[in-house]
């Protein structure tokens, strides 16, 4: 940490200040007489603090302080004697990462420097900028709405820049392209000085490198293979290299009603579906080993002789099924043949019906409680781009006689998780496509799931707002040509 009146000392130009202050996500709080910090699950007693010292991290819970308020504080209360013991303290937080550091110049904010983890060994390795460097925009950095202004972040970061000066969101524009020092200085109209003040926060944070480190993330595969959306998704949904919460913290509890377990459509025609014998299923189907061994991706559907109602209703029941179970925590919850995130069921199936024995043309939803289908569109998928695209995707010469379109309720998993709610809707769709495979297997149907559907097609069709109930899984389900069954000849593995 560095001298807050060194900088800028050779110019005419305000110097820059470095002041402290709690990190927001923090509370302090009174414990046994003394002060403790938490922040959620983690909690730092703050024992033999002296006067001076419970004086300082009062006055950082409530405001920024710099070295020289430090100073006139802790000396005005207990003398010159005990500046050095509260600077050792102020470190030691900062060092720990309770705190979020501010650089001013005059009285213009140049940004935030925020935490992202706690505790010993959190705070990152800080780093130079060098003179005669250009340096670029890193290709994983990205910037969003924060609490005040502009927030910079990677997920390879220790640290997030919050409350972005204008200008240095324009630098961040020019270093997509490479920026020097001086460079940097133009932009921010400051002198080198206190550029390279902000520079070095930047590489600190991983929002710039120079240009070698900018090429690695290009061709080293360890970089290379990750996106940047799929990295940051991947980053939030797991603690370790941040302290955002995660998990069942019911975030919404206290804003929104929690939507209900089951999925319907009022007014639309309805087709009731045949209740499967299950026991007779249960004699019928070869063992589960047999089923697994003989799991094929089948591309080719016997159109001479279609998949009839009877099986579709047979296949959703025995994949979807749903009872409602009651409340767990004012949320209605239930039960279906594979597990589910909190056992909240946000997973719906639209069944695209092309060709089907005993069932005309559509696009329907199961709804899984009821086991019947809800007509939303007639015939219309016939041809359509959303059943073309399908066929595409799974290389067949034919329309699919039923492309399920599945498709998540993200606002049941959002209501109660944070941070990882979409993480473990992607895990429960794939749950889905296994059993899926697994049934069509025994029932000696053709399956194959997709890599992707067309979403826009999907919403357009459905009338389901993409944002609130996106299509995350897709899956072909038909009749199975002679000799393309159990044993999986003249079928081809794998996903489109």
């Amino acid at each position: 940490m560095r001298d807050p009146h060194d900088a800028g000392a050779a110019t005419d130009r305000p110097r820059v200040r470095e002041s402290y202050r709690l990190r927001t996500d923090a509370q302090l709080l009174a414990a046994d007489g003394g002060l403790a910090l938490r922040q959620t699950r983690f909690r730092l007693p703050l024992d033999n603090l002296g006067v001076g010292g419970r004086a300082l991290v009062l006055r950082l819970a409530e405001r920024w302080v710099d070295d020289l308020e430090l100073h006139r504080l802790v000396s005005g209360l207990e003398g010159e004697g005990q500046v050095l013991r509260a600077q050792v303290l102020l470190r030691r937080l900062v060092a720990h990462s309770w705190l979020r550091r501010r650089l001013t110049v005059a009285d213009r904010v140049l940004l935030d420097v925020v935490p992202r983890g706690l505790g010993a060994g959190s705070a990152p390795v800080s780093r130079r900028h060098d003179p005669a460097t250009t340096y670029r925009l890193s290709r994983f950095a990205t910037l969003c709405p924060g609490d005040d202004g502009l927030t910079a972040r990677t997920p390879l970061g220790r640290t997030v820049l919050d409350r972005l000066d204008p200008a240095l969101v324009t630098l961040l524009g020019l270093a997509a392209r490479g920026v020097t020092p001086t460079d940097a200085a133009t932009a921010l109209d400051v002198d080198e000085q206190t550029a390279g003040r902000v520079l070095d926060e930047l590489l600190t944070a991983g929002i710039l490198g120079t240009a070698a480190e900018r090429a690695e993330e290009e061709t080293d595969p360890r970089l290379a293979y990750w996106a940047t959306e799929e990295l940051a998704v991947h980053d939030r949904s797991r603690p370790g290299g941040h302290v955002a919460p995660v998990g069942a913290t019911y975030p919404f509890r206290d804003t929104f009603a929690p939507a209900p377990l089951r999925r319907v459509f009022p007014g639309v025609r309805t087709v009731p579906l045949a209740v499967p014998d299950m026991e007779l299923a249960a004699k019928r189907d070869d063992p589960l080993t047999e089923v697994v061994r003989a799991r094929r991706s089948v591309r080719e559907h016997d159109d001479a002789n279609p998949l009839t109602v009877d099986q579709l209703a047979e296949f959703l029941y025995r994949v979807q099924h749903t009872m409602h179970l009651g409340e767990a925590a004012g949320q209605q919850v239930g039960r279906r043949p594979y597990p589910t995130a909190g056992s909240l069921c946000e997973l719906e199936i639209y069944p695209v019906v092309t060709r089907c024995a005993g069932l005309a043309a559509g696009l329907y939803h199961y709804d899984a409680v009821g086991h019947r289908l809800e007509l939303l569109a007639e015939r219309a998928v016939v041809g359509s781009k959303l059943v073309e695209y399908a066929r595409s995707a799974g290389a067949m010469s034919t329309p699919p006689q039923v492309l399920l379109v599945v498709t998540a309720r993200l606002e049941r998993l959002k209501w109660k998780y944070e941070g990882l709610a979409y993480p473990l809707l992607l895990k429960d769709a794939g749950v889905l496509t296994g059993l899926m495979y697994l049934v069509a297997t025994a029932m000696g149907l053709a399956p194959c799931a997709l890599g992707a559907g067309h979403s826009a097609a999907f919403a357009d069709l459905a009338g389901v707002d993409p944002l609130v109930e996106p299509s995350v899984a897709d899956f072909l389900l038909g009749s199975c040509r002679a000799g393309t069954a159990a044993d999986g000849s003249g079928s081809r593995e794998g996903r489109a």
